[in-house]
């Protein structure tokens, strides 16, 4: 159904409609702001990550117990 639906032919179409909708000032902020979007929408997927090494800093400064 979707076969050959993004050719050259039909992305060029599809920009000058975007172009005349949108003008030429408008367009470079638009694709920024998509963008942003999708490298935002990458980042929430991400899952966060926990570093060992920054719990244990307390713990390598520590001098022990004071010995008499």
């Amino acid at each position: 159904m979707f076969e050959g639906l993004f050719q050259p032919a039909h992305l060029l179409v599809i920009f000058g409609i975007a172009l005349l909708v949108f003008g030429p000032k408008k367009l470079p902020e638009l694709g920024k702001g998509i963008g942003e979007g999708i490298r935002g929408f990458k980042a929430a997927m991400k899952p966060e990550e926990v570093t060992p090494a920054s719990s244990t800093i307390g713990l390598a400064s520590d001098p022990g117990p004071a010995k008499d």
